[in-house]
C-alpha cells in the first residue's frame, strides 16, 4: 500500500498539538492536494516540495498524491510541515523506507534547492517532542533552541539529502542532546549610576524583592526611566521553568528566541501610542502581546497618562490573573502573562507642578483631568506609588557611583528576601492569596489600628487592604523580620500617596 505516516506538530498558542502527516499514493490524474484546515502557507509546500524533491535528484511521483494532516478541524500554518510531506512522500513512493520515520517527529521548511530554513515555535514544540519519548528532526538554524529542552535526542539537519541519507542509514547524522547553556550576565545598567533618589531605589527594592507593581510620578529628567531600566539587575535569576515559559513565549513570537537571552528576565517597554492589541496579543492567528512577552519580567509604561484609556484598562484582568485568553471568531488562545509592572509619570500635563522653579502654570482642573486619565481600578492593582523628586544640584554634582550603592548589593538582599518567601509558600509576596494573608501578614493591636486609619482616611479598598499587607510582608522580609511591625506597616502604606492625591 502507498501510504505513508509523519509525525509533526502545530502551533496554537503556547501549545504544539500533534499532526499525523498522511500520505496516500494513488492511480489517476497525476496531482498533488491537501487537505486537513491548511492555511496559505501550508497549501504552497506542494510547490516548494516539488521543487525541493527535483533539485535534490528525487523521483517526484507521477501519480495522484494526496496528503492528510490530521486532526481535521486544527488550523494548520506555516512553512514547518514541508519535511514532513517531502519525507512521506518519499516514504510512500519507497524512495526512503518507512520503518525508519518512527519515533521521530519532523519540522522544517524547505527551499527550493533541498535546504532546511529555520521556524518560529521550535521550543515548545521540542517539550512536547520530549514528552512523547521522540527525538526531533529540524533545521540546524533552530539545534541551539532546542538544545534548551533537557532529556530531548536532536538531529540536526542542513539538507534534504542529509535526512534521506540518515533515514536510510547510508550516512548517520551525530545526534545533540541538552546543552546547558550559561545565564546571560544580568543588565549592564547599575543602579549606582543613578545620583540620589534614595527613596525611588528603596522603593526599587521593595518592588524587586515581592515582585510589586510600582509606579514612579516626578518631573521629567528626574530619572524615572534609569531606575526603571535598572530594575532587572536587581532581580533574582530565572529559574530553568521561568526560563523555559518565557523563551517558548519569544519562540512563537515573530521576533524569535535568541539564546544569548537566557534567564534573562525580559524587559518590554511599548511606546505609548500601542493598541490594546499589541499589549495583550491578538490577531486572527491570536499572537502573544506585550503583556506574554514580558512573561517573568518587567513591563515599564513610560508616560502612562499618555496611553489610550482603553488601552490601560486591558491591563486589569492579567494583573490578577496572569494570563490573557485571546478569543476569535476561529480560533481561541490563552497566553501566560506574570509580569511585573513598572510605570512613570508626570505630575501634570506640563510635567514641572511642584518644580522649585514655579515653572508649571496648570490649573487644579487640568491636574485632576491628566491624573484622572488612569483609572481607580488599574490604581488599585499598583501596590506601590512614589514620587521622584527633582534633584538639587549638588547631588549631580557628584562623580558618577560616587557613595551610591551598586545593583550587586542590592540584589544580593533581594535574592535573600525572596529566598525566605519560597522556603514559606513557594512564590513571591505579591502572589499571596487572601487565606495566605491572613497567615503570614498577622498585625499586632497597633498595626491593626494603623492601618484601619489608613483604610478611612485614604478610602482605600479591600483590594488595596491586601496589597499594602503583602507589601509590609515584603518589607518585613528586607529586614529579616518573622513579623511585621509598625515600621514595615507604616512604610506600606507611605506607598499608597497617590490614592490620596487623586481623590482629594
Amino acid at each position: 500500500m502507498s501510504l505513508a505516516v509523519v509525525i509533526s506538530r502545530a502551533g496554537v498558542g503556547i501549545d504544539a498539538p500533534e499532526v499525523t502527516v498522511e500520505v496516500h499514493l494513488a492511480n489517476g490524474l497525476p496531482g498533488l492536494s491537501i487537505v486537513g484546515l491548511a492555511e496559505g502557507a501550508v497549501r504552497e509546500s506542494k510547490d516548494r516540495v516539488r521543487g525541493a524533491l527535483l533539485n535534490s535528484r528525487f523521483d517526484f511521483p507521477a501519480r495522484r498524491i494526496t496528503i492528510n494532516l490530521a486532526p481535521a478541524d486544527l488550523p494548520k500554518e506555516g512553512g514547518r510541515f514541508d519535511l514532513p510531506i517531502a519525507l512521506g512522500i518519499l516514504a510512500a513512493s519507497g524512495q526512503i523506507p518507512k520503518e525508519s520515520l518512527d519515533n521521530h517527529e519532523f519540522f522544517g521548511e524547505l527551499a527550493l534547492s533541498g535546504k532546511l530554513r529555520a521556524v518560529h515555535g521550535i521550543l515548545p514544540v521540542a517539550i512536547k517532542a520530549r514528552n512523547a519519548g521522540r527525538s526531533v528532526v529540524i533545521p540546524c538554524a533552530n539545534a541551539a533552541e532546542a538544545s534548551l529542552v533537557e532529556g530531548l535526542q536532536i538531529i540536526p539537519v542542513e539538507h534534504l539529502l542529509q535526512i534521506t541519507a540518515h533515514l536510510s542509514d547510508e550516512k548517520r547524522i551525530d545526534t545533540e542532546q541538552h546543552t546547558t547553556t550559561t545565564a546571560s550576565q544580568g543588565s549592564a545598567n547599575d543602579l549606582a549610576e543613578v545620583s540620589g533618589q534614595h527613596q525611588a531605589k528603596r522603593a526599587l527594592e521593595v518592588a524587586a524583592a515581592g515582585g510589586h507593581n510600582l509606579l514612579m510620578t516626578g518631573p521629567p529628567g528626574t530619572g524615572k526611566t534609569m531606575l526603571a531600566s535598572r530594575l532587572p539587575g536587581i532581580l533574582p535569576e530565572m529559574s530553568e521553568t521561568e526560563s523555559l515559559e518565557s523563551a517558548a513565549i519569544l519562540s512563537i513570537s515573530r521576533q524569535g528566541f535568541n539564546v544569548t537571552g537566557w534567564q534573562q528576565r525580559p524587559f518590554r517597554a511599548p511606546h505609548h501610542t500601542a493598541s490594546g492589541v499589541a499589549l495583550v496579543g491578538g490577531g486572527s492567528q491570536p499572537r502573544p502581546g506585550e503583556i506574554s512577552l514580558a512573561h517573568n519580567g518587567i513591563l515599564f509604561l513610560d508616560e502612562l497618562p499618555e496611553f489610550d484609556r482603553k488601552v490601560l484598562e486591558v491591563l486589569r484582568e492579567p494583573l490578577e490573573s496572569g494570563e490573557i485568553n485571546i478569543s476569535r471568531a476561529a480560533h481561541q488562545a490563552t497566553f501566560p502573562a506574570r509580569f511585573q509592572l513598572i510605570a512613570a509619570m508626570n505630575p501634570c500635563p506640563c510635567g514641572y507642578h511642584g518644580h522649585p522653579s514655579g515653572r508649571c502654570h496648570c490649573t487644579a482642573d487640568q491636574i485632576q483631568r491628566y491624573l484622572g486619565r488612569i483609572s481607580g481600578p488599574l490604581l488599585d492593582r499598583i501596590d506601590i506609588h512614589i514620587d521622584v523628586p527633582n534633584l538639587p544640584h549638588e547631588t549631580l554634582w557628584k562623580k558618577s557611583g560616587e557613595s551610591e550603592e551598586s545593583s550587586n548589593s542590592v540584589r544580593q538582599r533581594v535574592c535573600n528576601a525572596r529566598t525566605r518567601q519560597q522556603q514559606r509558600l513557594a512564590k513571591p509576596n505579591h502572589a499571596m492569596n487572601n487565606r495566605e494573608i491572613g497567615v503570614h501578614c498577622q498585625l499586632d493591636r497597633h498595626g491593626e489600628r494603623l492601618l484601619q486609619s489608613a483604610m478611612e482616611q485614604l478610602g482605600l479598598s479591600a483590594r488595596a487592604y491586601h496589597r499594602i499587607l503583602k507589601v509590609a510582608r515584603t518589607i518585613a522580609d528586607l529586614d529579616k523580620s518573622e513579623t511585621i511591625t509598625t515600621r514595615h506597616l507604616s512604610e506600606a502604606v507611605n506607598y499608597r500617596r497617590l490614592d490620596r492625591r487623586i481623590r482629594s
